[in-house]
């Protein structure tokens, strides 16, 4: 046995090797499964930059309307939306959406 263990011992250490290789190339740190879910990470971040970025845009628009040079027609909607004013003889109507379904 120990004979035919001398004379393989080259084929035993390659399998091992090429076995060790091949779990390390699939899975761990650094491995296969580990790129894709990077991968997919790295998309998310992407896409939540874009949307951060589009709502940083849209602050620095409604900030600039509310700058020296006022917007009355901005100004005053946003005191209709936020605090439910309105004019004299005017009917204010606050739609809400049902997401309940039954």
């Amino acid at each position: 046995m120990l004979k035919k263990l001398k004379n393989n011992y080259f084929l035993l250490i390659s399998t091992f090797l090429i076995l060790y290789f091949f779990f390390n190339l699939l899975s761990g740190q650094r491995g296969l499964i580990s790129y894709f879910e990077k991968k997919q990470t790295l998309n998310n971040l992407k896409k939540e930059e874009l949307l951060l970025i589009k709502h940083i845009n849209d602050l620095d628009f409604k900030n600039s309307l509310l700058s020296d040079n006022f917007d009355l027609d901005y100004i005053e909607t946003l005191i209709r939306e936020r605090f439910l004013f309105g004019k004299k003889n005017e009917i204010i109507y606050i739609i809400k959406k049902n997401d309940n379904k039954n």
